[in-house]
């Protein structure tokens, strides 16, 4: 029999959170009753069982089992009835038995003197109709007199009160993954019992000062809680507010259709803020709810738990202090003119609707011109210009008429909107599966990083005359004439868009966080006005004859041109290879370096006999080519470096610095950046790293908090997410006294801009 796949815990998990809190209004039975158990001796050496099964239930026949602890007590094969044949969902073929069973269980004693056996007998079951559930594996503890023969069925098993898992059933069969089968196990075997949810998940509060209360989950080995469906809410307290809770890192866990999760293992220590209206002695009423899993085993329906906690007496430092370091915890569901500020609103631009809510016509439209003038702007960015070098030269050419121009633009722009809609779908479809990815996300991966450095050193090489790639520019003249060149435009429209991820220009955050939150549909079409904005130049130059009569005509200049822009290539190659030793250390460098050289090696040897030599030569040059890539391969499997350390100017991001920082009255910068992130090095440049900037903090008393993004960082992601960024930068300001969220501020920075946001208000 086929073991269930992990990734169905996630289902089960769905339908727990919609039916845990209202099974037994649906008329579930306790699982004692729904599977009532008889024992009795049946002669020497053998004991009588008898389940009655109620109506609407049934039991997995490949799940009744029996094992001892008794010392001397050897127990042989549990004798069961043949089962019903049942096509399950995902067990494949199963035995499972109605209304009754009758089954004899061996057993031979090793003291003849013992009076007694204590056998535990552990069945799993489920409701066949709705509401469809399965219930975890359930261990009955039978202990049997033999003087008196017996019947005895004490239920003091681990599975004692567990209640059951109910798993929404649409049509068919019952969803038998939420009912604690042994996922990942051989299905035919369980080998220990479940604790009970008090035991596996211990949960517990205490007043950490008289303004924080500090939380604390305590699992066994083994298992895990949730983060993202764990919480803890306030029950009762007069004149207190809970805070935003402070998770601490967590584990990732990767399930088939939640995507990647936050889990904890052995402890977790959560610590919240509070919000008093008075000093007094109080007592305060918290309301935890929590899921967590066996590793391998079953997942808990939802728990709860109330528990009090006694907060001392608070002096009025302590309550204003408290005050000016408060985060509100984020309301479960805000109306949109309620929502709290977004990067949107600091930079006046339209907000995006929140997920799950209709566009109106409006607001799509509105988020269209915003993608058009974004994708404008990135012509104008750093990470666009080496690649738009490359179209210089189409221009150029394309100056011998105007039929060529428009062929030249419309070639561009059909490789600009493949390359984004393509880009888009990625995204849109990744985030759906539970990926938090943002706009430039393929660069936190090496391998991509890698893989652009021999893109760009290739490109170079070409233009340097290595080799020539596509219609090449070496035979001005008559020559230019018979070549079409197509093909070189697509590809320039490609690498225009892969190459400009690393930028967010103006306008693009607030169109592309509604591209995220609205339809399938509307963000594929606010990522094609992206690229009709980033093409929308050449268009201009191609259909405008204005506009083309003022290019240059061809000539043997052209040569020289095209030779000097190999620079600006291998520039940006060195660029991304720098990146790529910031994610996976100076060994990635010296990797990528020796790929490089070798894919050189491979295209000058192809050149040298492409059009002569024997055709041996042209397969060694395509071996040599294939062989740059197992420097790639290698760096794949590198581990990232140790974090870099603190520098003087900024600390590291973490929930509970930025928390301690604020709860110590200081303003706090926070720069959310990456390595590949061009537009986050000019802000830098022009004024982030500047005396003029270190100044201005000093004078606030304000602290500089770096959150670096270049690899993937869920804690990181969370703070983009919070604040409805789609990529980097993301600029926010705590200011000293002001409680709640943080004030974003626009992609580009200026020193006027900071100064106003640090200012006081």
């Amino acid at each position: 029999m086929r073991s269930l796949p992990t990734g169905l815990t996630a289902m089960f998990l769905l339908a727990l959170a919609a039916g845990a809190a209202h099974a037994q209004e649906d008329g579930l039975l306790p699982v004692e009753q729904a599977f009532r158990l008889e024992a009795k001796t049946a002669g020497a050496g053998k004991l009588a069982l008898h389940w009655d099964i109620a109506p609407d239930y049934y039991l997995y026949r490949s799940r009744i089992k029996a094992k001892t602890t008794q010392a001397g007590l050897t127990l042989g094969t549990l004798e069961l009835p043949a089962g019903e044949k049942k096509q399950d969902e995902f067990l494949g073929e199963v035995e499972v038995y109605h209304h009754a069973i009758d089954a004899t269980l061996p057993y031979t004693l090793a003291d003849a003197a013992a009076k007694s056996v204590t056998v535990s007998l552990t069945v799993q079951g489920c409701h066949e109709t709705d509401p469809k559930i399965c219930y975890p594996p359930h261990p009955t503890t039978v202990t049997l007199d033999l003087a008196a023969a017996a019947t005895v069925a004490t239920n003091t098993g681990p599975g004692a009160g567990l209640p059951p898992n109910p798993l929404a059933g649409n049509g068919g069969g019952v969803l038998a993954s939420g009912g604690g089968l042994q996922l990942g196990a051989d299905a035919g075997a369980v080998d220990s019992a479940p604790l009970p949810p008090e035991q596996a998940f211990v949960f517990e509060a205490i007043a950490q000062s008289p303004t924080a209360i500090l939380a604390r989950w305590t699992m066994p080995k083994n298992y895990y809680l949730y983060r993202d469906r764990s919480k803890v809410t306030l029950a009762g307290g007069d004149g207190i507010t809970l805070g935003a809770p402070q998770w601490p890192a967590g584990v990732d866990h990767t399930d088939e259709h939640f995507g990647t999760v936050q889990v904890y293992y052995d402890q977790v220590e959560l610590p919240i803020g509070l919000l008093r209206d008075r000093g007094d002695a109080q007592t305060v009423k918290l309301h935890a709810e929590y899921q967590g899993c066996l590793e391998n085993g079953i997942c808990y329906p939802v728990m709860q738990k109330d528990v009090s906690v006694d907060l001392p007496a608070a002096t009025a430092e302590q309550l204003a202090a408290a005050k000016a370091a408060f985060i509100a915890a984020p309301a479960e569901s805000i109306a949109a003119e309620a929502a709290p500020a977004t990067a949107a609103d600091a930079a006046g631009q339209e907000r995006p609707p929140a997920p799950g809510s209709q566009p109106s016509l409006t607001g799509i439209l509105g988020a269209l011109l915003f993608a058009l003038l974004g994708g404008l702007v990135l012509n104008l960015m750093p990470c666009v210009l080496p690649v738009l070098s490359l179209k210089v030269l189409g221009l150029a050419q394309s100056g011998e008429s105007a039929a060529k121009a428009r062929r030249h633009a419309l070639v561009y722009t059909a490789g600009v909107l493949v390359t984004f809609a393509a880009v888009g779908l990625a995204v849109i479809g990744l985030r759906a599966a539970g990926q938090a990815l943002g706009w430039g996300f393929q660069l936190q991966q090496p391998v991509f990083v890698a893989v652009l450095v021999y893109v760009l050193f290739a490109i170079g090489l070409s233009l340097s005359g290595v080799y020539n790639i596509g219609a090449g520019l070496a035979g001005v003249g008559q020559g230019l004439s018979n070549r079409s060149g197509a093909a070189g435009d697509f590809f320039t429209g490609v690498l225009a868009v892969v190459v400009a991820s690393p930028c967010t220009a103006p306008f693009m955050g607030s169109a592309l966080a509604y591209a995220f939150s609205a339809s399938s549909f509307v963000a594929l079409l606010v990522f094609l006005a992206l690229g009709l904005g980033l093409a929308l130049p050449f268009l201009l130059v191609g259909f405008v004859p204005a506009l083309a009569a003022r290019l240059p005509r061809p000539g043997a200049w052209m040569e020289t041109l095209k030779q000097f822009l190999a620079f600006p290539m291998y520039l940006t190659a060195v660029w991304l290879a720098w990146v790529l030793g910031n994610q996976r250390g100076i060994d990635a460098i010296a990797w990528v370096l020796i790929g490089a050289t070798v894919l050189a090696l491979g295209l000058w040897w192809w050149e040298r006999h492409r059009y002569q030599g024997h055709p041996v030569q042209r397969v060694i040059a395509v071996v040599v080519i294939l062989a740059a890539l197992l420097p790639i391969a290698r760096i794949a499997r590198l581990e990232a470096p140790a974090a870099h350390a603190a520098t003087s100017a900024g600390v590291p991001y973490s929930a509970e610095r930025l928390a301690s920082l604020r709860a110590e009255g200081r303003s706090v910068f926070v720069d959310v950046g990456a390595d590949w992130c061009v537009t986050c090095k000019v802000n830098e440049k022009a004024v982030l790293d500047t005396d003029a900037f270190r100044d201005l903090l000093r004078r606030s008393n304000a602290v500089l908090m770096t959150a670096d993004w270049t690899n993937v960082d869920p804690a990181i992601t969370a703070f983009l997410q919070d604040y409805n960024a789609v990529g980097v930068p993301l600029y926010v300001v705590f200011r000293a006294g002001e409680a709640g969220r943080g004030h974003a501020l626009p992609t580009v920075l200026t020193q006027a801009i900071v100064e106003q946001a640090l200012a006081p208000h």
